[in-house]
C-alpha cells in the first residue's frame, strides 16, 4: 500500500520507523497480554531524544512543536504499538507545554531535561471520580501553609501513575463557593508523585492493557510551593495548553492505528483467495476500504491543521476537539473494516486486527466524549446556546 498523502515531518517518521521495528506487532502483543509496561520501548524513544520534540532548544529539546510531535506519535501508533506505544510516551510531550509556557526559568531547568531525557516520568494527574469532564467542579484540594501546600483527594482514569516520578496534578486552591468563576480558584502543579502519600490502583480494561490506567487517592500530600505552575488559581487556563495537544495527539494516534488496520486487511486482501480470486477483487471488499483511507487522510488533515495554529499561538479549540472526534470515529470505522475484512481470522489474536479494535475505544471516549465535542461545536461555531 502506499504512503499517504498528508505525511509531514518526514525525516522524524523515518527515524522514528527505524525504532518501532524492533518492536513490532508480537511484542505488543505480547506487552499487551502481560499487561507490563513496555519499558525497553520507551527508554529507546528517550535515548533517541524524542520525548525532547516539542520542547525548547535551551532545555535540550527539538523545538519541532505539536506538529513535529504528532508526526512522531503517529508513526508510533501505525507501526502496530497502537495506545499502548503512545500512551507509554506522550504525557512527557504533551504534559510539558504549562512548564514550557508558564513555568519559571528555574522550574524549566529543573524538571524538563529530567523528563525528556527519560530519567524521569510524569502523569497527568486531572480526572477524578465523581467529575468526569466538568473539571471547574474538581475536588481534589491544595492548602497552604508557609512554603508547602498540603494535597488531599482523588483522581481517575490516571495513566502511567503506576511508573510516574512526578505527576502533573490539578488542585482547587480556593473554595469553589469563594471565587466568582467557577474556572478560577484552580491551581497546577508538577510535582513529584511520593507514593508514602499517594495509593495507586490499577483499573481492569479491555484494551491498552500494556500501559497502567489508575485510581489515584492522595491524602495529605506535601507539595512544595516552588512546584506550582504560574500564578496561584490560574491553572485552569494553563492546563488547555496541555488539553488541546493531547486531543490533537489521540487524534493522530488514531489515524495510525486506522492505518495499521487498513494495511493489514489490503494486505490480507490481495492474498486471500476465495472462489479462485483474491478478495480484495471484489468491489464489496475494495469499497469499505476505500472509504476508510479517505475518512482518515481527511481527519489527519483536521489534525495537522490543529497542531500548526497551536504552534503559532492561535486559537485551536474548535480545530482540536474536531481532529479528535473525526480521526476516533474514522480509526474505529477502519478497525471495524479491517476484521470484517479478516472474517474469522480477524477475531483470532495473532492476526492484531482485534487489538487495535480495543485500543482504537480510548481515542473515541478519553480524553473528551464525541457527545461533549458536539456541544462545544455547536456552541462556538455555531453560535447555539450552551447546553451543559
Amino acid at each position: 500500500m502506499e504512503g499517504p498523502t498528508t505525511e509531514s515531518f518526514p525525516e522524524v517518521r523515518e527515524a522514528i520507523r527505524a525504532i518501532c521495528a524492533t518492536y513490532d506487532d508480537r511484542y505488543w502483543r505480547r506487552k499487551d497480554k502481560e499487561g507490563t509496561f513496555p519499558e525497553d520501548f520507551y527508554r529507546a524513544i528517550a535515548d533517541g531524544g524524542w520525548l525532547g520534540i516539542a520542547a525548547p532548544e535551551a532545555y535540550g529539546g527539538s523545538e519541532l512543536g505539536m506538529s513535529g510531535a504528532l508526526a512522531m506519535l503517529q508513526t508510533v501508533a501505525e507501526s502496530g504499538a497502537g495506545m499502548n506505544g503512545g500512551t507509554a510516551v506522550k504525557i512527557n510531550i504533551f504534559g510539558l507545554n504549562p512548564v514550557i509556557k508558564y513555568g519559571t526559568e528555574a522550574q524549566k531547568k529543573a524538571m524538563i531535561p529530567e523528563i525528556i531525557s527519560g530519567r524521569e516520568k510524569t502523569c497527568f494527574a486531572i480526572t477524578e471520580p465523581d467529575v468526569g469532564l466538568n473539571t471547574t467542579q474538581i475536588k481534589t484540594r491544595a492548602v497552604r501553609a508557609g512554603d508547602v501546600y498540603r494535597v488531599s483527594g482523588a483522581k481517575t482514569w490516571i495513566s502511567t501513575a503506576r511508573v510516574a516520578d512526578r505527576m502533573l496534578l490539578l488542585a482547587r486552591t480556593t473554595p469553589l463557593e469563594r471565587v466568582k468563576k467557577a474556572t478560577d480558584g484552580l491551581s497546577l502543579f508538577l510535582t513529584p508523585l511520593d507514593r508514602k502519600y499517594v495509593e495507586v490502583r490499577e483499573i481492569e480494561r479491555m484494551g491498552r492493557c500494556a500501559v497502567d490506567a489508575n485510581q489515584v487517592f492522595i491524602d495529605d500530600l506535601p507539595v512544595p510551593a516552588s512546584d506550582l505552575i504560574g500564578e496561584e488559581g490560574k491553572g485552569f487556563r494553563y492546563v488547555f495548553d496541555s488539553m488541546n495537544p493531547e486531543r490533537m495527539v489521540v487524534a493522530a494516534e488514531a489515524v495510525g492505528i486506522g492505518r495499521a488496520a487498513l494495511r493489514k486487511a489490503s494486505k490480507y486482501a490481495v492474498e486471500r483467495r476465495v472462489f479462485g480470486r483474491p478478495i480484495g477483487q471484489n468491489q464489496g471488499i475494495q469499497h469499505p476500504l476505500a472509504r476508510c483511507w479517505m475518512e482518515l487522510e481527511a481527519a489527519n488533515l483536521m489534525a495537522v491543521h490543529a497542531a500548526d495554529l497551536y504552534d503559532h499561538g492561535k486559537p485551536c479549540g474548535l480545530q482540536a476537539n474536531a481532529a479528535k472526534y473525526l480521526a476516533s470515529e474514522a480509526g474505529f470505522r477502519a478497525c471495524e473494516t479491517a476484521i470484517m475484512t479478516l472474517g474469522g481470522n480477524g477475531f483470532a489474536k495473532e492476526f492484531d486486527v482485534e487489538r487495535y479494535l480495543r485500543d482504537i475505544f480510548v481515542a473515541r471516549i478519553a480524553p473528551i466524549t464525541p457527545e461533549l465535542i458536539f456541544s462545544y461545536v455547536a456552541e462556538k461555531a455555531l453560535g447555539l446556546p450552551k447546553s451543559y
